[in-house]
Formats: structure tokens, sequence, C-alpha cells
């Protein structure tokens, strides 16, 4: 099997590096995620409005790419999207710490989110035809683990900055810019190491062509669709974080500092579920993604109490069930779509659970404002729907 492009880097080198890009990256947006909670909440923003915007962000974040995958697949120009996703990503987070209002504040959180958009369908469908070798559970195990590493220290570091800065919020965000720089110099240079990542995965799959976008839906299989399916009653269902910190912070259960240590703590359980789920997934199948619906479920039973030990283990489980959705469901969409369509059905896909996340956030942010009682109840009456699909997605993914 052909590992090395004209440039000369293994499969492996690539997942790596890519690694290292990401790993920046979250650094930066990471870093901002942790505090938007309480950043919007310091502007006057409500429960119901934190709900809302980090709803409709990540909403943005999946939904968009139904334009963008598809886009991407039929121009070929998988690393300038990618590019110029990172790069509004960089620029946006510093911006946030010192426009001073909200509805501004609120709109560069959906614009870092946008972003992501941009990018992430032809970032999959690059790291996906190097999985093709390393092998789809582990390569994108591995990568999201070192994308966890700045996940994990993007917060730490915010926390510390938060703390020398007196809660200033402008130089925290500021000094974010400079691992964004990071991420463009190394993106520049992979680029140019391999042009043509598709090379990888030539020896078992056919040559990635452009798609017409007029029929990117018919194009993809049924088993996509039931899979797609499950996945967003998984996110009809899921809390966002913005919505646990806004709760640690506004019921004193601790002071601002300490929310993006929690979220550091979060940060690791995603980067070891990530790789226990993805190594289990090429060994096993799709059985392992029963487990995102129970986490799914655990999670405001832990998070929405008034002890720290509860609170942080319910972050800690939100950071576990995140991990399985940024890296074994990603690699289960690799092994239902040819390469050709890969970037499209990425973008589908995101846009499915994009709908289901922005319900999710509204919802879980309305339930908290009412009875925190009701929101466990629903969140686990849906996750209790999702798996009941489960059986129906195993036998199509075989």
């Amino acid at each position: 099997m052909n590992t090395r492009p004209a440039a000369g880097l293994s499969a492996w080198r690539f997942v790596t590096t890519f690694g290292v890009i990401s790993l920046l990256a979250d650094i930066v947006y990471e870093g901002a995620r942790s505090i938007t909670g309480p950043l919007l909440a310091s502007l006057g923003a409500t429960a119901v409005v934190v709900g809302v915007v980090t709803g409709v962000g990540e909403a943005a974040a999946l939904l968009l790419r139904v334009v963008s995958g598809p886009l991407t697949d039929r121009t070929g120009r998988f690393w300038t999207w990618a590019i110029a996703g990172y790069f509004l990503t960089v620029i946006t987070v510093p911006l946030l710490g010192v426009v001073g209002v909200l509805w501004a504040a609120a709109a560069l959180v959906i614009a870092e989110r946008v972003g992501k958009a941009v990018r992430s369908p032809a970032k999959d469908t690059l790291l996906s035809h190097a999985t093709a070798v390393t092998g789809r559970g582990r390569g994108f195990a591995v990568h999201e683990a070192m994308d966890q590493i700045g996940a994990f220290a993007g917060p730490l570091a915010v926390a510390a900055m938060l703390v020398v800065f007196g809660g200033d919020y402008g130089p925290t965000l500021g000094l974010l810019a400079i691992p964004g720089m990071g991420v463009l110099v190394l993106l520049g240079w992979l680029r140019a190491r391999v042009p043509e990542p598709a090379r990888y995965e030539t020896a078992s799959a056919p040559e990635v062509k452009p798609v017409v976008a007029q029929s990117f839906l018919r194009s993809l299989p049924r088993s996509f669709w039931t899979y797609s399916s499950f996945s967003a009653a998984t996110m009809v269902g899921f809390t966002t974080f913005g919505v646990l910190s806004f709760h640690q912070v506004s019921e004193g259960i601790v002071a601002v500092a300490v929310v993006p240590v929690i979220y550091a703590a979060a940060m690791a359980a995603d980067a070891v579920a990530a790789l226990v789920t993805g190594w289990a997934y090429d060994r096993i199948g799709a059985v392992v993604l029963g487990a995102l619906p129970v986490l799914a479920a655990l999670v405001p039973v832990l998070a929405f109490t008034d002890r720290i030990a509860l609170v942080v283990a319910g972050a800690v489980v939100w950071g576990a069930a995140v991990g399985i959705q940024e890296s074994t469901l990603r690699a289960v969409v690799a092994d239902l779509v040819e390469p050709a369509r890969r970037a499209t059905a990425y973008g589908v896909y995101a846009a499915v659970i994009g709908v289901a996340a922005a319900v999710g956030g509204a919802l879980t942010g309305l339930l908290y404002s009412y009875s925190v009682m009701s929101l466990i109840a629903v969140v686990i009456g849906v996750q209790v729907a999702a798996m009941a699909t489960l059986p129906l997605v195993r036998r199509q993914t075989r």
C-alpha cells in the first residue's frame, strides 16, 4: 500500500503533524470557549442567552458544513478551505476580549464557530485519506488525542492569565494570537510537503473526483442517513459547556478562574475517551457507540448539583462524550462513504447534527431556567430513544 506521497511523509506522520496543528488551534479556541459562559454573563447575558448563543454557535459550526462540504468536493481545493477556516478562527478569538458589548461578543463567538464549519469537511477528508492506512478509528483517535492536549493546555493558560491580569479578558484572549500564528505557519508547511493527501488512499479506493453539487443528497448511502439520525438524537439531549459553566459560576460553586481548570479536566477525559473508543471501533465496530448516549444522560445528573465534586465529575463525563463525538463518530462516516463524496458527507452529517445541537443548546438552557429536574428527565428520555436506534445502526454499518 502506498503510504508515502511525493513529499515523503508517512501516513502516521501526516496524522500527527495535523495533530500538532489542531493542538495549537485548540489552545486558541478551546481556551476562549472555556470562559464563554462567564464572559457573556459579565456583559449581561442570562442563562437562556448563553444557551442560545453557544447552541447557535455549535449549530453554525455544524450546519454550515452542508455548504462548505459539497463546495470542497466540487472545487477539490481541500487545503484552501482548511486554511481559510483556521484563519477565521484565529483572528476572531483575540477580538472577543476587547469588544465590550454583548451583541458583538455573541457575534464573535458564532463567527469563531463558522471558521470551524469552513475548515472541518476539508480537514476531515484530508485526514480520512491517511487513516485508510493507519486504521480509521486509530488515526482519528490519535489526532483527537493530540487535539485535546491543546484543549487541555488552552484553558489552563487562560486560567493562569486571568489570575495574572486580574480577571481582564482583553489581554488574556489577546495573547492567544501567538499559537494562532503557529497554526497558519504549520499549515503552510504541511501543504507544501503533502499537496495531494488523497494519494494515501489510492491503493484501496478510487481516485477522488469532483462531485456535481446538485446530486449530492442522492449520492449518499442509506446507512449514512441511519447513522446521522442516531447521532442527531444524541445531540438533542446534549448540554453545552456554556450552560455548565454558567451554573458553576452563577450558583457560586467555583470562581471564574477555576472554570477553565474544570474545562481542562474535561478535555483530558475527551482525549482518553477518543483513544479508547477509537481503538475499540477498529476491533469491535459500531457497538462502541452505545457509550455516547449513556454518558450524555449522566452529564446533567452530575453537573447541575451544588456539590463541587459532582459538578466536576459531570464536566469530565461531558468531556468524554465530546471525545466520542469528535473522533469515533467521524471515523464511522469515512467508512460509510466513498472518498469522492466524503467532504460532502461530512458537511451533510454535520448539518444534521448541527440542527440537533441548536435544539439541544436552546432546550437545555430553557429547561435549566425552568427546572433542573425537568432538564434531567428530558435529557435521559432523549438518550434512551437514541439508544433504541443503535441496533439498526450496527446492522447497517457492518
